[in-house]
């Protein structure tokens, strides 16, 4: 993988920026809830299947930029368009799990016991309700001490990959890999796993001090345990029209990583932090609600630009 430029917060772009964030305006008010929407009424036609089985890891150090909100709704879009996908949660919060509906009380069989016991990956996944198509494998808060268990253990950096690799029971289309907002040994296992690495960037200026450590992480771990890694998706979130600020950190991105960056842009949405506490994904909890439609725009292009590559 070729080298990324690191992203440089002294630049004068971001000096600027950060001198000239225009003042907020007052938000106008959210719509009324709307109705859950069933799996059905969403599908609009299947998207090209990979040619192969994509394994992502969503990955930043940085908490709060919608890692677990991006795996989550970009698995459920994708499974309204006709692909199997699964998310795998390896954040001991878990959130994902929350959010797609999967139970993940303390001592429900989870991803701690994959990455510890050798419990098969088969055996802890589980279908999403009312979600033909998308399946969760959940993680418990087990997971938090995972971290310290894997240490003294043989190939700890490659738990989850054999577990993946020994995993023949379904076939996906996609894998989504869910990882805490650390770079400690969970997110090693995940980028170790995967093929690529999707990384949601918030459109704020502390988002950007840590990407430069991110990808050499990234690169370490390309280098040393995972030679097909690669930095293949970037998506900006919580964008905020309403600031010089956003629409600045979102150029300065895409000056540095061009194409990487995706063109969908998602924005500061209600309906995306409220649909978690519905145990769904926003794609079904308000489906017409701009962060759902910037969400199934950010799909589309994953699948499409798949199908593009395969093609060339």
């Amino acid at each position: 993988m070729s080298q990324t430029p690191p992203i440089n917060g002294d630049s004068p772009l971001v000096r600027e920026a950060l001198s000239s964030v225009v003042s907020r305006e007052t938000a106008a008010p959210p719509p009324a809830a709307a109705p859950s929407v069933g799996y059905s009424t969403r599908r609009e036609g299947d998207w090209p299947k990979p040619p192969h089985c994509r394994v992502m890891t969503v990955a930043n150090q940085k908490g709060g930029v919608g890692k677990t909100t991006t795996a989550v709704n970009l698995a459920a879009a994708l499974s309204m368009h006709g692909q199997r996908v699964l998310v795998v949660d390896l954040d001991p919060q878990g959130n994902a799990s929350t959010a797609l509906a999967t139970e993940h009380r303390a001592g429900t069989p989870s991803v701690y016991q994959v990455l510890v016991d050798d419990l098969s990956l088969a055996s802890i996944v589980k279908e999403v309700p009312e979600m033909p198509g998308l399946f969760c494998a959940p993680a418990t808060l087990d997971l938090a001490g995972a971290e310290i268990e894997l240490v003294p253990m043989v190939g700890r950096e490659a738990r989850l990959k054999r577990a993946l690799n020994s995993f023949e029971e379904m076939e996906f289309d996609y894998i989504f890999i869910d990882c805490p907002p650390s770079l400690g040994l969970l997110t090693v296992n995940a980028m170790a796993a995967a093929q690529e690495v999707l990384i949601p960037i918030q459109c704020e200026y502390y988002a950007l001090e840590g990407l430069s450590q991110l990808l050499q992480n990234v690169e370490l771990v390309r280098v040393h345990l995972n030679q097909s890694l690669s930095l293949s998706t970037i998506l900006l979130t919580m964008y905020d029209g309403r600031t010089r600020l956003a629409s600045q950190v979102a150029d300065e991105v895409r000056s540095h990583f061009a194409d990487t960056v995706l063109d969908a842009v998602i924005p500061r949405s209600v309906r995306v932090s409220e649909a978690p506490s519905y145990g769904q994904s926003v794609m079904t909890y308000d489906p017409g609600s701009s962060g759902a439609m910037a969400y199934m725009e950010a799909a589309r292009e994953i699948a499409h630009r798949a199908a593009a590559l395969a093609k060339a």
